[in-house]
C-alpha cells in the first residue's frame, strides 16, 4: 500500500513536470527594424531567414515581423529605436553609431584587421562576443554578430589614383574608421543612405564611394559609371550586428532565448557563405558585360600612408576611450595568433596553387 502511494505520488510529480516543461508558450510578437531596403541581398535575406527559422523552431509562438528602411523610414535611427523599445530587434552595423560611443567602431571591422573567419573566431572564441555586449549592455541593449562580408573591396573611383596628390580633396563615401584613416590624408568624406549612392556617383556629388564586393555592388550598378575597381584594406571582414532590446531579451523564456541565439548564428553564417557565393558569381557578370573596368590596387605611397594614418589614429582613440582600446587591443592579439595560421592555410594555398 505503502509503496502504491510512493508511485502515485512520484507519477503525479512527473505529470506536473511534464505538463510544464511541454506546456504552450505565450505568443511573443517582435518587430525588427533594418537599416536596409527591402531588396539589399544577402542582409535581407539574412534577416528573413532568421525570423523565419524562429518561428518555425518555436512552433508559431514566436514571431518577428521585419521592417526594412522604406517601412521605419530611419535607416540610421535603428540604434535608437531598439534602444527605447520602439523595435525589438534591429539589423545594421555597429560602427554606424561611433557617434555614440567610440567602443561600437570596432565591433563591425577594423583597417587591416581580422578577415571574415577571423573575425568569428574571435568573436565566438576569442571574447568578442563578451567585449561587444559589454559595449552595448550599458545602452540597453545586447549587440550579436550579424551576417560577414568578408574582404571588402576598396572602392569604385571615377579616375585612376597614382598618388597621394591625386586623393586630395577627392570626395568619398566611406564609413567606419576607415573613413577617419581617408579623411586624415586629406580626403573629403562622407556617408550616405544606401539608396542614395548611385546617384550621389553618378551627379559628380561625390568621387568615389566603397560598397562591399561584387556580390552586393552589381545591382547598385556602380561599375557602370566608375571604371576603377581598387581592392580592399579598410574591411577584411565586416561583421553586421542584430541588435536586440535587453529588456525585451529578459523577459522572453529561455527556450525562447536559445531558439533566438542559434537562429541568429546561423543566419548570420549563412550570410556569410552567401555574400562569398555571390561575388563570385557577380564578378563573372560584371567582366562580361562591362570588360572595361580595372581592378587596381592603391600604390605603395599610398597604402604606407593609410597605414600611417591608421597608426596614428588607433593611438589617439584608445586613449579617449578605455573599451575602444580594449576591444582594438583584444582583436590585435588575437589576429597576431590567428594570422600565422592564416597565413599558413588559406594564404600559402591561394599563392601557391592558383589557376590561372
Amino acid at each position: 500500500m505503502r509503496f502504491t502511494k510512493a508511485l502515485v505520488l512520484i507519477f503525479a510529480v512527473l505529470f506536473v513536470f511534464s505538463a510544464s516543461g511541454f506546456a504552450a508558450e505565450k505568443p511573443v510578437r517582435w518587430r525588427l527594424a533594418m537599416t536596409w531596403g527591402p531588396t539589399l541581398q544577402p542582409f535581407v535575406g539574412a534577416v528573413e531567414n532568421m525570423a523565419a527559422a524562429v518561428e518555425k523552431m518555436s512552433g508559431g509562438s514566436f514571431t518577428i515581423r521585419v521592417d526594412a528602411s522604406n517601412k521605419h523610414k530611419a535607416p540610421f535611427g535603428v540604434f535608437d529605436m531598439v534602444k527605447m523599445g520602439q523595435y525589438d530587434m534591429g539589423h545594421s552595423a555597429s560602427y554606424y553609431w561611433k557617434g555614440k560611443d567610440l567602443s561600437f567602431l570596432p565591433l563591425t571591422s577594423m583597417p587591416f584587421g581580422l578577415t571574415g573567419s577571423e573575425t568569428y573566431a574571435w568573436y565566438y572564441f576569442g571574447g568578442g562576443l563578451d567585449l561587444s555586449n559589454k559595449a552595448y549592455n550599458k545602452h540597453n541593449m545586447y549587440s550579436f554578430p550579424g551576417g560577414n562580408t568578408g574582404v571588402q573591396m576598396g572602392g569604385w573611383f571615377r579616375k585612376e589614383i597614382n598618388s597621394l596628390d591625386d586623393l586630395q580633396g577627392l570626395k568619398m563615401r566611406i564609413p567606419g574608421f576607415a573613413g577617419e584613416v581617408l579623411a586624415n590624408i586629406g580626403l573629403t568624406v562622407t556617408n550616405i543612405a544606401p539608396g542614395e549612392l548611385y546617384t550621389s556617383l553618378e551627379r559628380g556629388t561625390i568621387d568615389a564611394l566603397e560598397w562591399v564586393g561584387p556580390g552586393m555592388d552589381i545591382n547598385m550598378g556602380f561599375h557602370k559609371i566608375a571604371p576603377y575597381y581598387y581592392t580592399g584594406w579598410h574591411e577584411p571582414g565586416s561583421e553586421m550586428q542584430f541588435l536586440v532590446n535587453k529588456k525585451k531579451f529578459e523577459q522572453l523564456s529561455d527556450k525562447n532565448k536559445e531558439i533566438l541565439r542559434v537562429a541568429m548564428r546561423v543566419a548570420a553564417y549563412d550570410m556569410y557563405a552567401e555574400n562569398y557565393a555571390m561575388s563570385a558569381d557577380a564578378w563573372d557578370q560584371m567582366i562580361a558585360t562591362n570588360p572595361d573596368i580595372k581592378v587596381m590596387t592603391f600604390p605603395e605611397p599610398v597604402m604606407a600612408a593609410m597605414k600611417k594614418s591608421n597608426d596614428e589614429l588607433l593611438v589617439n582613440m584608445k586613449a579617449k576611450n578605455a573599451l575602444f582600446k580594449e576591444i582594438v587591443e583584444s582583436q590585435e592579439k588575437f589576429q597576431t595568433k590567428a594570422r600565422k595560421w592564416t597565413e599558413m592555410s588559406e594564404y600559402s594555398y591561394v599563392r601557391d596553387n592558383l589557376v590561372k
